[in-house]
């Protein structure tokens, strides 16, 4: 990143860490790698219990029980797609970090505070600028 840049967000003589001021590269990077290897594990636990669960089996069902079954089928499906999701985040968090621009909000480059990285370690933005991209999605 540029030094100009770098100094215009109050970040000169930090090159290579993007925002990250405070927070120790290392451990931010130890951080992110966990959280990924959890939702790993939990993506492939909900996996296995939803497929050891099939929604049709080979013995009719009361109308009941297979409504029960589809809506803890949708949870299920719904739960793993979360995961998925923050999976991707964290992806995204290690490359920023690689690339020296984890810490910087990636809409206005303006520096996420460390509380929200620490909070949330693959926050993509600033809080004023997560806070339009929620609006628009309404």
């Amino acid at each position: 990143m540029p030094e100009s840049v770098l100094a215009k967000h109050g970040l000169a003589g930090r090159k290579g860490t993007g925002g990250v001021g405070r927070l120790n590269v290392g451990t931010v990077r130890q951080r992110l790698e966990e959280v990924r290897d959890e939702l790993d594990r939990s993506v492939a636990v909900l996996n296995g219990a939803h497929h050891q669960h099939p929604l049709v089996s080979d013995y009719p069902q009361d109308p009941a029980d297979a409504g029960s079954n589809l809506a803890e089928s949708d949870r299920a499906e719904a739960v793993v797609a979360a995961a998925k999701a923050r999976r991707t985040l964290v992806i995204e968090a290690l490359r920023r970090l690689d690339e020296g621009s984890y810490g910087l909000c990636v809409d206005c480059r303006r520096p996420v505070p460390d509380g929200r990285l620490e909070a949330k370690p693959e926050a993509a933005r600033c809080v004023t600028c997560q806070a339009k991209r929620d609006r628009m999605r309404r």
